[in-house]
């Protein structure tokens, strides 16, 4: 169960998700790049009054979509779970609507370690040395519904994983690039990295179907792209 937190109201770029790219909405290239697992897609919005176009373009594409609190993101995540049919071992996979980018075949790693059942969470992002903007995380709904239970702080339920190992004892298992690519800024967060996501795209011809392997060999072989919105600094918790 792949859920992805979605709103119009992002503070440094708002509708965010809804600008062009490839001739087609931020959040539309970020599904189309899930393909494989469409099927498993809950898009989690908001419940105050923006949401609408996310909605339309859900059905439209027939995903599955939840209405939930703007900032009680945990909440929201808890109750699309339990709406959309989780059970306690269901592995649940958070994703944020900023990474137009995002790699499938990256996610699945991440899905099938979960789904050996030997860590409760198991990451990938930045802080083992994968571009910013690829993150996947997957869990339990079990591990999700005690840290929905136990969590009453702002920033425990506005962010899905931050509580996560604040009250539980957690096996965690980390993806490790081969090199650190950190440095690479893939997210959408500012117009800047609407224009390096767009330079990027507009080198694979507006194609949605590059791996992994093929973005590095042309990050790397195009500096240029990443010196668009290398400045950029990232939003800390």
């Amino acid at each position: 169960m792949i859920i992805i937190q979605a709103r119009m109201t992002s503070t440094r770029l708002p509708a965010k998700i809804m600008l062009p790219l490839c001739e087609k909405p931020v959040l539309q290239v970020m599904i189309e790049r899930l393909s494989k697992w469409h099927d498993q897609i809950i898009v989690a919005t908001t419940n105050d009054g923006t949401e609408k176009p996310i909605i339309d373009l859900c059905k439209k594409l027939d995903i599955r979509v939840f209405r939930g609190d703007t900032d009680d993101v945990l909440g929201r995540y808890y109750k699309a779970a339990t709406f959309y049919g989780a059970t306690k071992n269901t592995t649940i996979v958070r994703l944020t609507s900023d990474c137009p980018l995002i790699d499938q075949d990256l996610c699945t790693l991440v899905i099938n370690k979960h789904e050996e059942q030997r860590f409760n969470m198991v990451n990938l992002g930045p802080h083992s040395g994968f571009p910013r903007g690829l993150d996947c995380c997957a869990f339990s709904f079990k591990l999700l519904e005690e840290t929905h239970k136990k969590a009453t702080s702002l920033a425990d339920r506005e962010h899905v994983t931050l509580g996560m190992a604040k009250f539980n004892t957690l096996l965690l298992y980390t993806f490790s690039a081969q090199e650190d690519l950190s440095h690479y800024r893939l997210t959408l967060d500012e117009h800047d990295d609407y224009s390096a996501i767009t330079a990027i795209y507009n080198a694979f011809d507006n194609s949605l179907h590059f791996s992994y392997q093929e973005l590095l060999i042309m990050l790397k072989k195009k500096p240029e792209l990443y010196d668009i919105n290398k400045h950029v600094e990232q939003k800390t918790v």
